[in-house]
């Protein structure tokens, strides 16, 4: 693809190529909201400077999942990064009751923050208020509670625009090649969960606006097991395929392995979350993978780093209003042969 088209797209963003840290060093400020005082610029780093003591609650679901287990890493690795927190971390688990136990252990604790990833939204909505009401600042990770008044910020991806960006980018390696009337081919996660629904409209409403359409589709349930059964089936029916995209590089470690035990590349494929695993395989360029959009678990560093700020009242140097915002969506960026380096700092073990 081309820069202009690149551009135009919006794949890629100015932050590429700086560690976690580092980004969040150049985006922050110590100095209090309303202070009077200007606040500095990004580039000295107020961030690096320790300030009040606070005590931060991390919860998440089990690392059953490549991607779920870099949330937990990564909440870990960015608050021993700040000398001024101290992150108390629960252990992960799918069981919502116990989830909800031990936040409400965080609160009668006595955080100063929470950082939520909950099992289910819904299910955690009414223990993100319990915190909200008695004062303790919620930054709510991915999956939202039901109601803003469950959380002071949410963080999360945009599943829609990673089948925006995988669409286009598909579209426009077939434009290069002249393919027409092109077989595109999508595996899919859960269907019945709306963040596959969105991705897949993405998708959908991307090859639209170029003139194409998913002419084979398939859903899996992000797994590597079911990746290679549904895969396998796949191209068990369609002799021949042009571009596919898999929603889930965890479960594309299933997808890949059923291609090439069918020996087929006449192909190019796009990833989903963005995978260290997949992310190798891009850089090498031995294989039917030629990018993977992002939708990845630095969130929770950038969570971490956030519940700081607002246990500190403080904000972000570069906006001109004193807090930190209430929503923050990361960028589904495509990471291809040629930008792969750049983002390998947020690339994820499947």
């Amino acid at each position: 693809m081309t820069g202009s088209n690149l551009a135009r797209r919006g794949f890629l963003f100015g932050a590429a190529g700086l560690g976690a840290g580092a980004v969040l060093a150049g985006c922050t400020s110590n100095e209090p909201a309303g202070s009077g005082e200007p606040q500095q610029a990004a580039a000295q780093g107020d961030n690096a400077e320790p300030g009040k003591q606070v005590t931060i609650g991390f919860s998440a679901p089990a690392a059953d999942h490549g991607w779920m287990a870099a949330v937990t890493i990564n909440a870990k690795e960015m608050a021993e990064q700040f000398s001024d927190v101290t992150l108390n971390a629960t252990e992960g688990t799918n069981d919502v009751n116990q989830q909800i136990a031990q936040v409400e252990s965080l609160i009668n604790g006595g955080v100063d923050a929470l950082v939520i990833l909950p099992y289910d939204g819904k299910a955690l909505t009414q223990v993100g208020r319990q915190a909200m009401e008695k004062g303790i600042p919620v930054v709510n990770v991915d999956r939202v509670f039901d109601t803003a008044l469950a959380y002071r910020m949410w963080i999360g991806g945009d599943n829609y625009r990673m089948g925006v960006n995988a669409g286009y980018y598909i579209a426009e390696q077939l434009k290069q090649k002249n393919v027409s009337n092109p077989v595109i081919a999508e595996v899919a996660g859960l269907d019945s969960l709306p963040l596959t629904q969105e991705r897949s409209q993405g998708f959908k409403d991307a090859l639209n606006t170029e003139g194409f359409k998913v002419t084979r589709r398939v859903a899996a349930e992000f797994t590597p097991e079911t990746g290679e059964q549904k895969t396998a089936q796949l191209l068990q029916a369609a002799p021949k395929i042009d571009a596919l995209w898999n929603h889930d590089d965890d479960q594309g470690i299933g997808v890949l392995a059923a291609i090439e035990n069918a020996g087929r590349d006449e192909f190019i494929m796009v990833g989903g979350a963005g995978s260290k695993n997949m992310m190798d395989r891009i850089k090498s360029d031995d294989s039917v993978i030629k990018a993977t959009v992002l939708y990845s678990p630095s969130m929770a560093s950038s969570a971490i780093a956030m519940a700081r700020l607002i246990a500190q009242s403080k904000g972000l140097s570069d906006l001109a209003e004193h807090e930190v915002p209430a929503s923050i969506t990361t960028y589904s960026a495509v990471v291809t042969k040629e930008n792969v380096d750049q983002y390998m700092d947020v690339g994820f073990d499947s």
